[in-house]
């Protein structure tokens, strides 16, 4: 089968393409720089795409098993000096996910055979961050700060292709620990300096997943047929973040006991600080209904393997 995945080249894409490619599938990764996409396995190849348009690239569809759309920029950014949500920054985030999901759709609309399925993502920012002890289902409203609002019509953008004949499936995936890529490596930074702890007030919930458990579940939903509408990429059990802090230490043998105020972390990223200061309690529902397996539900035993194994 051959997969086309946009974003393909960040943490989650590269780790399904390897996983797709190990399994004999066919793998098309668009990006922006494909020359950037080095030492990729057997059986994955990087095409450009503007991220905009279907120009180029769209005949690639045609014929797809599968199109994972991951395009977007980064939330949190992709270092220390680009986190802040300026207004320019802000129309960035969103305009890259609309456009993107846009050209999906332009894409499968021109196609003669049309894929079976897509996989759309999206993130836990549906729900809103400051959710308190609820625990959140796929069934949960919106929420209506910034990021919720991103998510909404992230979800949304694509959805014509249902009316096509072509299934589709919506993730919202909660934090994804690997030292590959993403937040964890981040926080990991002041454990090394013996300086971990919890930030602000250490109660708001984490709901994460462990990269494999993210790319299984991936797989689970393109693999079957009855898997469409939305689910919830998270572990079953999310953990406050004082907990998610001390299960860090104890697997890094560093403490965790010197906690970092909210103000400071206000004052140095502003409202994108709320990602780490509010929280959700999301849980997994459907995919737990469907049947699919957690390999790492617990939060420290999963921070072992990942450090231990370079996952």
């Amino acid at each position: 089968m051959r997969v086309v995945i946009t974003g393909g080249t960040g943490l989650i894409g590269r780790a399904l393409a390897a996983s797709l490619a190990g399994d004999g599938h066919e793998v098309i990764l668009l990006s922006r720089s494909p020359g950037n996409a080095v030492n990729l396995p057997d059986g994955v190849s990087a095409v450009y795409w503007d991220a905009a348009t279907a120009e180029g690239w769209g005949e690639l569809v045609d014929g797809a098993g599968a199109v994972v759309n991951l395009a977007g920029a980064s939330i949190g950014g992709k270092g220390l000096l680009d986190v802040r949500w300026t207004p320019s920054r802000k129309r960035h985030i969103y305009e890259s996910r609309i456009n993107a999901g846009q050209a999906v759709m332009e894409a499968i609309k021109a196609a003669d055979n049309r894929p079976e399925v897509l996989i759309q993502a999206s993130a836990i920012g549906y729900y809103g961050t400051a959710t308190g002890d609820e625990a959140l289902t796929e069934q949960a409203g919106a929420g209506n700060d910034y990021v919720a609002s991103i998510c909404r019509d992230w979800e949304t953008v694509n959805g014509p292709v249902e009316k096509m004949g072509v299934r589709r499936v919506v993730i919202r995936t909660g934090l994804v620990l690997s030292t590959r890529g993403g937040a964890l490596p981040r926080m990991m930074l002041p454990f090394h300096f013996f300086a971990g702890g919890p930030i602000g007030s250490g109660q708001q919930w984490y709901s994460w997943i462990h990269l494999a458990d993210q790319i299984g579940a991936m797989r689970f939903l393109l693999a079957n047929e009855e898997a469409e509408g939305v689910f919830n990429l998270t572990a079953p059990n999310p953990v406050r973040n004082a907990e998610l802090g001390q299960a860090l230490g104890r697997a890094m043998s560093r403490p965790s006991f010197l906690p970092i105020p909210a103000f400071a972390f206000r004052l140095a990223f502003g409202e994108a600080a709320d990602i780490l200061l509010e929280g959700q309690r999301v849980v997994p529902q459907r995919l737990q209904e469907m049947g699919f397996a957690f390999e790492h539900p617990e939060i420290e035993p999963a921070l072992r393997d990942i450090l231990t194994n370079k996952r």
